[in-house]
């Protein structure tokens, strides 16, 4: 009937003397660009440079040559806080920006000494400015200088100047945190003190207290100028991206996917899930409540070819008995699969045979569906509409419309009722026949439903052998390369029989009889990782995303 919606579980002291800010309950600028582009600190961690760097195998010469390339920064950060210390409109703002500007500047040399020390001259020598280090650097001077904005006071560009800095130093920030949590406990790691120096209470310490900062000189600022320092703010994030990205490296890199391997070579194919993996909503309740909102307030008078269609009354009620029987009888299937004894180790021939019963599960509640007469008398031109009005979840529609400019198959396999609503929500971003639909579909009569549904993929074991079928069709020698993306218990098999599953959301039911049966959940930056160290994972696993845009990052890059 539906995807397994009903049972999902819907995810130090201080620095210097840089006066702290009090934080309250408001939220500053600083906090609003950090949640608005979050996303954009999830591409730089997907980076070749970080991810080989996190894994340890990162070769010294290119670790060299980006620490040597930090040297270029040392001034031109000075002279960007100079200018935002002159430019500040009181004597409170140049003392704090001031104390901003000495610490930054001995974090900036003491950093790059202790790495000198650490590793030897041999190995952080001098080197040519490379133009991704320029080009860092000539953003931050242009912002602090004006020549990035519109003309404005001098003393918006303290806060402009802000902007800039603030994202570069809370990207490390995130990059520390993230990159610790992978070698905590571990003394051996070759880039530990690289990892430590940003991760330190010190560092953080000293992220936040800009970020309070940037807040204390954007507090009279208007909503245009406001939107000014969120721009800055993208385009520091960008370039540091950029800078990463400039980094030479030696050795291959596991990431981008489509990066590493070669599609002369190889047939990279991308699965995905639609209810609550693409959308926030189960698509069979927009369909039931789309019967509802359109339905006759009382029996109506219906021309000779016009399908009969129950009241809102009627409808209302069935719906309500379908959603209570349906999420009963789920619950209880789960939970006699979990009472069976715990797989010790990953069978997936077990798995497969719990998915056979909640796949007997599924058929039946689709008939009980289409004996309810729920869909009967929808109108086609209406499922059109709603498709075409559905908002997918932030960055879904973005990685679709890009894969597939890179020549990718992609396919959406759901269990939805109406394979129509799929392909009209996907239509609003431009994807057409480029992106192919497998689902069920309504049947109609001059664009009426007929209240029933031609069965093409209802559950678990439908999915999987839909998803074989295409996996292994064609006629050419090509290696099959997949990715499968999914959310729920019906994307279990899927999920494990792909080169990488990747699950979004949190889904409790998922997880549990996934785990039940000797699945293993790995984040998937820390899998990408693992790969990168050439260490075998085995079977059974799957990668947990926190974003499409994490998604996007391991598949495509930025």
């Amino acid at each position: 009937m539906a995807s397994a919606s009903s049972s999902s579980s819907s995810k130090p002291p201080p620095v210097g003397n840089i006066p702290k800010l009090p934080r309250d309950e408001v939220v500053g600028i600083a906090k609003k660009c950090w949640n608005k582009f979050r996303k954009e600190a999830t591409f730089a961690l997907y980076t070749p440079f970080i991810v080989c760097l996190a894994s340890g195998t990162l070769e010294v010469e290119t670790f060299g040559q980006c620490v040597s390339q930090g040297v270029y920064f040392v001034k031109p950060f000075d002279q960007a806080l100079e200018f935002a210390e002159a430019n500040a409109e009181d004597d409170d703002a140049k003392h704090r920006i001031r104390e901003l500007r000495k610490t930054t500047l001995d974090k900036l040399n003491l950093h790059h000494d202790s790495l000198v020390q650490e590793w030897g001259s041999d190995v952080v020598k001098d080197t040519t400015q490379n133009r991704a280090t320029t080009k860092c650097t000539e953003f931050l001077l242009d912002t602090a200088t004006g020549k990035l904005a519109t003309p404005c006071e001098k003393t918006k560009l303290s806060a402009y100047t802000l902007g800039a800095v603030t994202s570069c130093i809370r990207l490390y920030a995130y990059i520390g945190k993230e990159l610790q949590g992978l070698i905590d406990g571990k003394s051996n790691h070759r880039y530990k003190k690289w990892i430590e120096n940003y991760f330190s209470d010190s560092f953080q310490e000293f992220s936040l207290q800009t970020e309070d900062l940037l807040d204390k000189l954007s507090v009279s600022l208007t909503g245009e100028e406001l939107d000014i320092i969120e721009k800055l703010y993208s385009q520091g994030i960008k370039h540091e991206i950029d800078f990463f990205l400039a980094q030479p490296l030696i050795q291959k890199a596991v990431v981008p996917l489509l990066g590493e391997h070669n599609l002369e070579d190889r047939r990279f194919m991308i699965f995905s899930a639609f209810d609550l993996t693409c959308t926030h909503v189960d698509s069979c309740a927009i369909l039931a409540k789309l019967a509802i909102s359109t339905a006759p307030k009382s029996d109506q008078i219906r021309t000779e070819n016009q399908i009969a269609r129950m009241t809102l009354s009627d409808l209302t009620n069935i719906w309500e008995d379908l959603s209570k029987n349906y999420k009963n009888g789920y619950d209880q299937c789960i939970e006699n699969i979990l009472a069976t004894e715990k797989a010790e180790k990953f069978d997936f021939e077990g798995l497969l045979e719990a998915l056979e019963q909640l796949s007997d599960f599924e058929k039946k509640a689709n008939l009980r569906v289409i004996e309810s007469g729920l869909l009967k008398g929808l109108s086609l031109e209406d499922i059109k509409q709603v498709g075409g009005s559905l908002i997918l979840q932030d960055g879904c529609m973005n990685f679709f419309q890009t894969v597939i400019k890179k020549d990718v198959d992609v396919r959406v396999l759901s269990s939805c009722w109406c394979g129509d609503l799929i392909r009209s929500a996907f239509s609003s971003g431009g994807l057409n026949d480029e992106l192919k639909v497998r689902a069920n579909e309504l049947e109609f009569k001059e664009s009426s439903c007929t209240g029933k549904i031609v069965k093409r993929v209802e559950s678990p074991i439908d999915k999987l052998q839909a998803k074989l079928l295409v996996k292994n069709c064609g006629s050419d020698r090509k290696k099959r390369l997949d990715v499968y993306i999914g959310d729920s218990v019906g994307d279990l098999a899927c999920l494990l029989e792909a080169y990488a599953g990747i699950v979004v959301g949190s889904n409790s039911s998922l997880t549990r009889l996934g785990t039940h049966f000797g699945v293993r959940f790995i984040p998937l930056f820390r899998g990408v990782v693992d790969q990168q160290k050439e260490r075998e994972v085995g079977s059974g696993i799957l990668y947990t995303a926190s974003s499409w845009a994490e998604i996007h990052a391991f598949v495509i890059g930025s």
